[in-house]
């Protein structure tokens, strides 16, 4: 049963591909012990495209969000130090051959909602790509 309280967590990781596998499975232990399991697989897909993404397509750190507001809204996010603006998704319909450039098509296809936003903070300038999943 998910929680009535809202809660969040911020996973910070290096620039390494394999930040992806333990952002992934940081993020099935924290839907798994607040009762989310029925999110995990769509959440865990959404996660390792967003964080894939931060990874490849930038120099610096990334960080995943996973924050849940009741009664049903999970949202996940990935900052990343580059405040250029994500590539726009495909459709499906140009997947079809596509070897790479599927992320955010995956992303939009799977989420309720997605979206991005720059940041600046202390200095720092970056972007945070997210995305919404109901738990309904």
């Amino acid at each position: 049963m998910p929680e009535d309280k809202p809660w969040e967590y911020t996973l910070y990781i290096p620039n390494d591909l394999r930040a992806v596998t333990v952002s992934r499975r940081t993020l099935r232990l924290i839907l798994t012990m607040h009762g989310l399991i029925g999110l995990v697989d769509v959440a865990e897909l959404l996660a390792t495209e967003l964080i894939a993404n931060a990874v490849c397509h930038t120099k610096g750190p990334a960080a995943l969000r996973v924050r849940w507001s009741p009664p049903g809204t999970l949202r996940l996010g990935a900052w990343d130090a580059d405040p250029e603006p994500p590539e726009p998704p495909s459709t499906l319909e140009q997947l079809a051959d596509a070897e790479e450039g599927r992320g955010l098509t995956l992303v939009r296809a799977c989420a309720d909602v997605w979206g991005w936003q720059q940041l600046t903070r202390h200095g720092n300038r970056g972007k945070y790509v997210w995305c919404e999943l109901s738990a309904a």
